[in-house]
């Protein structure tokens, strides 16, 4: 082998080896904005106008998290559109509930203890007709008239726009707070006095929807997904439907 073919595989060797150390050094110094949407660069007034548009637009969500108002506090895990909504809400004093709502049409389900609460609320012990009437609500959906105090206070779960409109409150001075990954989507935060007035994580991918909130004075934090992804949604069968006899709201309904 002659020296100059040699020097030209060695030179090439060389090359190849600072090709392949460089590699990682482009890739670490690479631009972090890039296929971002842009809302990094604006005020955080602007964010958060932005977000609010998005949420505007949207057609359906996933909501989870844990909400606390009025002295309650209530752990949702919720998929939620304009045309109804189904889920599970649970309570501090360890109550869970499903809600389901086509349209107007709102029903709940539960077990066999939360319909005992309600129907006995301070009375002391339940009965065994108690008992045996509470077992035959257990698992079936129970249609919500929509007289009964409850129907209000429940659909509020349950309403898109209602609920998030309700979330998406902060209170104080808006600043640009940090960038963060939710679910592995990039966003950057907008923080209402310094974090006491609450947050809002948007995407910086795509559409800049909220993907996270934490709530002023630490009234709880929600996570938002799927947005737009839509799912079916269907009144239940009549034969798993019963009718409770009385108002939900009677005898406890307000500890829900």
């Amino acid at each position: 082998m002659t020296r100059r073919v040699r020097t030209r595989r060695s030179a090439a060797l060389t090359a190849a080896i600072f090709v392949g150390l460089s590699a990682p050094l482009t890739a670490c110094g690479s631009d972090p904005d890039k296929g971002t949407n842009g809302v990094q660069d604006m005020a955080p007034a602007t964010i958060e106008k932005k977000a609010r548009a998005a949420v505007e637009d949207a057609e359906s969500v996933r909501l989870s998290g844990t909400i606390a108002t009025q002295g309650h506090s209530y752990r949702l895990e919720m998929r939620l559109k304009d045309t109804g909504a189904v889920g599970e809400v649970a309570t501090r004093g360890g109550e869970t509930f499903s809600l389901l709502r086509v349209k107007d049409a709102l029903y709940l389900k539960a077990g066999a203890g939360f319909w005992v609460d309600r129907e006995q609320g301070d009375k002391g012990e339940p009965s065994q007709a108690d008992l045996a009437a509470a077992q035959k609500l257990e698992g079936k959906y129970v249609k919500v008239p929509d007289s009964d105090p409850a129907y209000a206070r429940l659909t509020g779960f349950t309403k898109m726009d209602v609920l998030l409109e309700g979330l998406l409150v902060l209170d104080g001075e808006r600043s640009t707070g940090d960038r963060m990954e939710v679910a592995g989507v990039r966003t950057v935060q907008v923080v209402a006095d310094g974090g006491s007035g609450g947050s809002i994580a948007v995407s910086l991918e795509g559409t800049p929807f909220p993907l996270r909130l934490k709530r002023a004075g630490g009234a709880g934090t929600v996570q938002l997904d799927e947005w737009n992804q839509g799912f079916a949604i269907h009144a239940p069968k009549d034969d798993n439907v019963v009718d409770y006899g009385k108002k939900v709201s009677d005898s406890g309904e307000d500890q829900a």
